[in-house]
């Protein structure tokens, strides 16, 4: 009898084919697990993953050539070297690119959720004090908006604050679970009580939703993940409604595009949970990736882990690379020098005794 491996998944033969296509890999964080995968075409039909620890892994940025993830207690920036790529020792000519730690940001139990580059400033949803945050050197964060709702600066998790859409290198609109004042007040009506904002003026346009995260604005228009529902929605901000694009039958949450392809992680219910047992994904939700085709809004590729990861936070695209690797702060220091004209690892000597 097979045992089922630590990451092991199934998936259809379409998802290998289309990121060769496509040339692009995948990189999603698990929180549960506390992992950063890499999920990358081997050939045309199979994929290969590398699961990397980080602590709670929550929301991803790239930007270029950078990669900064929220993790339980920091954000840690990662950035992309290919000339040390090729000769990496453990296994030379077989990456086409590597990221390496760059910046450790350390932040505190901040409870970050989405995160993002804009105008070269690294700003995170601060879900724990429900603002948006700068995030540098200078502090473990530092805010500059909250919704007007929120009427003082406290670790309160007041409206769960948790998605971020970005267009043109402005910030546009966020998601709450719940238009709330008061510690943890958006539990009160978790299922239903999820809201749109419009950034900067806090003008709530869509209330209602079914714990919404991930709203992103791909060619103008803004898509949301109506995540208890399984739902892709797509809102009309000025009419104040969405329709639904796709039911996809999993918690969804973490959404990249590329052309007309659109990428979804799912994750699996917690069944023990009663807020969750009637709703019409308990039965179906799933751990993995759907691939989608968005001119004919259809299901083009499925990704599912059988072991190890049941929940996934947030999901983005690596655009030309193939085969990624990323290596954690414990493996390279110490083996590892690049600057803008010379990149090596650095192979130490052992020294002769006396």
């Amino acid at each position: 009898m097979n045992q089922i491996k630590p990451f092991s998944s199934v998936y259809s033969s379409q998802f290998a084919e289309l990121l060769t296509k496509l040339n692009i890999s995948l990189v999603i964080s698990t929180y549960q697990a506390g992992k950063l995968i890499t999920i990358s075409p081997y050939d045309s039909d199979k994929l290969i993953q590398l699961p990397r620890t980080f602590n709670n892994a929550m929301g991803i940025a790239i930007k270029s050539d950078m990669i900064a993830v929220a993790t339980k207690y920091s954000v840690e920036v990662l950035k992309n070297d290919s000339q040390l790529a090729a000769f990496y020792p453990k296994k030379p000519k077989t990456y086409d690119n590597i990221y390496i730690p760059q910046a450790s940001y350390h932040t505190g139990p901040l409870s970050l959720h989405d995160i993002a580059f804009v105008k070269n400033k690294l700003v995170a949803v601060n879900t724990a004090f429900s603002a948006l945050s700068y995030i540098d050197h200078n502090h473990s964060f530092t805010p500059f908006w909250n919704a007007p709702f929120i009427t003082e600066l406290q670790p309160e998790d007041r409206c769960h604050l948790n998605g971020l859409a970005i267009e043109n290198d402005e910030i546009k609109y966020l998601t709450a679970l719940g238009k709330s004042n008061i510690k943890n007040g958006w539990r009160r009506n978790k299922i239903n009580g999820g809201i749109l904002i419009e950034y900067p003026s806090g003008e709530i346009i869509l209330d209602g939703l079914s714990m919404p995260h991930s709203p992103r604005i791909y060619n103008g228009e803004l898509y949301i993940l109506n995540s208890a529902q399984g739902e892709l929605i797509v809102v009309d901000v000025k009419n104040r409604s969405y329709k639904v694009v796709l039911k996809l039958g999993g918690f969804l949450r973490g959404m990249d595009r590329i052309g007309d392809y659109l990428f979804i992680a799912s994750s699996k219910l917690r069944h023990n949970n009663s807020v969750f047992k009637d709703l019409d994904i308990a039965k179906t939700s799933f751990s993995g990736i759907i691939a989608i085709y968005l001119p004919y809004k259809t299901v083009v590729g499925k990704f599912e882990y059988q072991m190890s990861v049941d929940e996934i936070y947030d999901l983005k695209i690596l655009h030309n690379t193939l085969r990624p690797n990323i290596i954690t702060t414990n493996e390279v220091r110490g083996k590892a020098i690049s600057s803008p004209s010379y990149s090596s690892w650095i192979t130490e000597k052992k020294k002769n005794s006396l």
